[in-house]
């Protein structure tokens, strides 16, 4: 036992298995033993690294230098006694750092998820007696006993089974349960093909069976995903990095110019205290206090926006991440496709039918492929023998038809309503007497029925193409008459539909005499064959639709499954992955990629091929992170979708990670980002599309709220080269800004979407925060604002006027410059008449509201005590309109003459 870790158990037979375990698989381990290994191996549960404590992870939100600006411009205030802003601006760094350290440690709630997915109890064998114990109990080389409904306690190799199926979706993605047999298999088998195994956390479908526990804890493939997502890197969303780069630019230049205008004006043989005065008036006005805030309420907006679209945000940057992703990585089941096998084909009595219509609703039709019509005796036995050779039902819940069963049986229910066979009537006609149910030896499954009228008996069968065939000699005509069967016909036909990616099945029945009885042994012999029918989990209608936005997005999508190639290329050319040409019909071709080819590659090698692969087949856990790591070493924001446990490190990986909120494990939510309430590949088209128009209203609060920050800078900073008077105190940079992000810059984060967004590729993820066009359009503005509020003042003090008059005139300079100038802002390319007055009644709202503040500003008289202003006449209210339009006028000229790059 020194080396079980690192046996390959699949490969062993089941009693090698127990041998090296020292197991006696009939009598199990005795209760010395089983302590023994539980000393020796720990509990059967999934531990975790020691993660950072909850103290450290709420200081570490202050750890960044835009926060640092905040606390600053806080104590800034304080030193200048205005306690009320400084408490304001403290307030913003708490709520931020707040939301921040409530929205950390997924990874550590995707440990506690996984740890959920083991099972509660178990049935084991322990000297030879049935027991059953919590699954922590279990221990290596424990005889573990399963049957239908069980979840897996650990990783086992099987010893004995019985028509045992296991649900593995949640570990390998395949959609449909796995037939267990226990044979030895390669060594370098793949987990979705280890037959002879099971593994923890999965679920016992139907059958029985008996297994050896190999490995507990964190030695199980669940504990290996769990180390995976303990290992995956925890990545910046690419609005956090900008915004990052972006501040300590920002606390360099505002830092830079203050200690620049106190050198300048101690040079000047200036007062000292005065000039450090300016200097700190110059950094108020330079550092965006409402920024921060304007950026989570931004974000805000945008996941209620996305949640009225069935996506739920878990973390706020998520909302931009999705506006510049340049590649989607979705799992198949369930997110393009329905999740609900239908059958779609059928050949009978030498004729091949289209059945229309998806999933498990009785909506639809079985139609002669060849347009030809008139009554099909064998086609209707072919779809009665799939209702009858069956242990499914469907019932509707939710509003929604679900199957009961196996899905498999589920769509031949439903093809059979769809020709007309009711359900219930049949089965009242052809009560069943006996079954033999599938089994992986037999490769089909049969059932006696009582033939109407008493006379007889007969026998349905439904298994493999090939198993079917060895049975028959000869075939139901379309008139009801048996005769030859033509095999060679059967396995072209059976081979089209496996080219399309459908899972066929074959059909046969056998009239019995009187009471005849179901053999175990030669029941089967002497069948007449009926048809096929060729199933799929068909394609979403919608998801098509989404995936040739997303192409013409400029967004790349690849489908990452557990499914097999062959299924995999044909949902892939039906969704039209891989762009044009690429579609069923298109005479293209969607290149696949499976697993056992991906662990031949080294990184290098993946990195280079990945970009161009559009499909990925048979994957393992470890494989999906390699995917979505190699992606990202290409330059990709990528975004991965899935739902089961082994989808949870990649999600954790990925830059934006959506879990399926209907069918997703617990595991995949907690390690996601985002999470959809519908399962819907649409439903993140449409979050990309939101995503897109949240980053573009980010950038328009930028680019409105830095110029007044520049622009009071600059001011401060001519005032001091000139001598002059300051046009603006530090009390009243403070009313300008808080006033005006609250008023006028928040409103931005309600414009609706520009048309085209999801008409032009994504920005690249080297690219800054704000382009050149938009970096020229702040500067015209930064100098608008200090040529008009400096030449006013100069203006008003050349004309007699007071100097606490001159400086009203300035702050409304100010702000009247600011509120054209978020019409401007609306759009960088469009005149705010293109867009309509009314698209935006928060910018009116705003507007209104701000003018409201500004007259009490200028004539209360406890402003007049508290903020140093004075009264204006009309002529000088209107030179400072005179300036706003000013400014408007000229923004709106640079627009015609402008390429945005943002």
């Amino acid at each position: 036992m020194e080396s079980i870790s690192n046996t390959q158990w699949h490969h062993l037979e089941g009693g090698e298995a127990a041998r090296l375990l020292d197991t006696d698989p009939a009598l199990g381990l005795d209760a010395i033993e089983v302590e023994r290994r539980r000393r020796r191996f720990g509990e059967n549960t999934l531990s975790g690294k020691k993660g950072t404590s909850a103290l450290m992870r709420f200081l570490l939100q202050f750890h960044q230098p835009l926060v640092y600006i905040l606390i600053a411009a806080g104590v800034v205030t304080a030193f200048l006694g205005e306690w009320i802003d400084s408490g304001v601006i403290f307030g913003v760094v708490l709520v931020n750092a707040l939301v921040g350290h409530f929205q950390e440690s997924k990874a550590v709630r995707a440990l506690d998820s996984l740890s959920a997915n083991l099972s509660a109890e178990a049935r084991v064998l322990r000297s030879g007696k049935t027991v059953r114990i919590p699954a922590l109990e279990v221990v290596p080389g424990d005889v573990v006993l399963l049957r239908s409904g069980n979840k897996v306690p650990a990783d086992l190799r099987l010893l004995s089974e019985r028509e045992l199926r296991i649900d593995e979706s949640m570990l390998t993605g395949e959609s449909l349960p796995v037939d267990k047999d226990g044979a030895p298999l390669p060594p370098d088998t793949i987990l979705a093909e280890r037959r002879g195994m099971a593994y923890a956390g999965t679920l016992v479908s139907s059958g029985q069976g008996a297994g050896v526990a190999v490995a507990t804890g964190d030695h199980t493939e669940i504990g290996r995903i769990s180390g995976l997502i303990d290992a995956a890197d925890e990545l910046q969303t690419p609005l956090t990095r900008k915004i990052a780069r972006f501040s300590r630019v920002l606390l360099v230049a505002i830092l830079g110019l203050a200690a620049a205008s106190f050198v300048l004006g101690v040079l000047r043989d200036e007062p000292a205290t005065e000039m450090f005065m300016a200097a700190v008036a110059l950094a108020v006005g330079a550092i965006p206090e409402g920024l921060p805030a304007a950026v989570t309420i931004i974000l805000a907006l945008g996941v209620s926006r996305m949640a009225g679209r069935k996506a739920i945000i878990r973390k706020l940057p998520a909302v931009e991440t999705l506006g510049g992703t340049t590649v989607i990585c979705s799992d198949k089941t369930g997110t393009l496709t329905e999740n609900q096998m239908t059958v779609q084909e059928i050949y009978s009595g030498g004729r091949t039918y289209a059945v229309s219509g998806q999933g498990y609703a009785p909506e639809g039709e079985v139609a002669p492929a060849d347009g030809g019509d008139g009554p099909d005796e064998a086609l209707a036995e072919c779809l009665r023998a799939g209702l009858l050779c069956n242990d499914a039902g469907i019932a509707v819940r939710d509003g929604r038809h679900q199957v009961e069963g196996d899905p498999t049986e589920g769509a031949l229910l439903v093809s059979a309503g769809k020709y007309g066979l009711d359900r219930e009537g049949e089965r009242d006609a052809f009560p069943r007497v006996d079954e033999l149910p599938f089994e992986s030896e037999r490769q089909y499954m049969a059932t006696l029925h009582d033939a109407p009228g008493g006379e007889g008996r007969v026998v349905y069968l439904k298994g493999a193409v090939e198993r079917v065939l060895d049975c028959c000699g000869e075939a139901l005509s379309p008139s009801g008459a048996v005769g030859a069967l033509d095999a060679e016909a059967v396995i072209r036909a059976q081979r089209a539909m496996a080219e399309k990616g459908l899972r066929v099945l074959a059909f046969a029945r056998k009239a019995l005499p009187g009471d005849g009885r179901l053999k175990r042994t030669d029941s089967c012999m002497g069948m007449v064959f009926l048809g096929l029918q060729g199933m799929i989990d068909p394609p979403r209608k919608e998801a098509k639709a989404a995936i040739a936005a997303c192409l013409h997005a400029g967004i790349k999508v690849k489908m990452i499954t557990g499914d097999h190639a062959l299924t995999a290329r044909a949902i892939g050319l039906r969704l039209g992955l891989g762009g044009a040409g690429c579609d069923e019909g298109g005479g293209g071709d969607c290149p696949v990629m499976t697993g056992r080819e991906i662990a031949e590659l080294d990184d290098a090698a993946l990195i280079e091929r990945a970009p161009g692969i559009p499909v990925f087949a048979r994957v393992s856990p470890e494989q999906k992170l390699r995917l979505v790591t190699a992606l990202q070493q290409n330059g990709e924001v990528c975004a991965m979708t899935g739902d089961g446990v082994n989808d949870a490190p990649a999600l954790k990986q990925a830059d934006i990670g959506v879990a399926m909120g209907v069918s997703g494990t617990e595991a995949a939510k907690e390690a996601a980002d985002m999470v959809l309430t519908d399962d819907n590949f649409a439903t993140i088209e449409a979050a990309v599309e939101e995503g897109r128009g949240v980053f573009a209203n980010l950038v328009k609060f930028i680019a409105w709220t830095l110029p007044t920050n520049a622009g009071e800078g600059l001011v401060i900073l001519a005032a001091v080269l000139f001598g002059a008077a300051l046009p603006i105190l530090p009390v009243q940079i403070l009313w300008i800004n808080m006033t005006t992000a609250g008023c006028l810059g928040i409103t931005l984060a309600f414009e609706p979407m520009e048309p085209g967004s999801m008409d032009r590729p994504p920005r690249r993820p080297d690219l800054p925060l704000l382009g050149r066009t938009v970096l020229r359009r702040m500067a015209v503005v930064s100098l608008l604002l200090l040529v008009c509020a400096f030449g006013m003042f100069q203006w008003e003090l050349a004309g007699g006027a007071a100097v606490d008059t001159a400086r009203t005139v300035a702050v409304n300079v100010f702000v009247t410059i600011e509120a054209f100038y978020l019409l401007n802002a609306r759009s960088f390319t469009r005149s705010p008449l293109a867009l309509g007055l009314s698209t935006n009644k928060w910018v009116l709202g705003g507007v209104g509201t701000m003018l409201l503040l500004q007259l009490f500003y200028t004539y209360a008289p406890v402003m007049h005590r508290l903020f140093a202003s004075a009264p204006l006449d009309p002529w000088q209210w209107a030179r400072v309109a005179g300036c706003g339009l000013a400014a408007y006028a000229v923004v709106e000229f640079d627009k015609k003459h402008a390429s945005p790059d943002i």
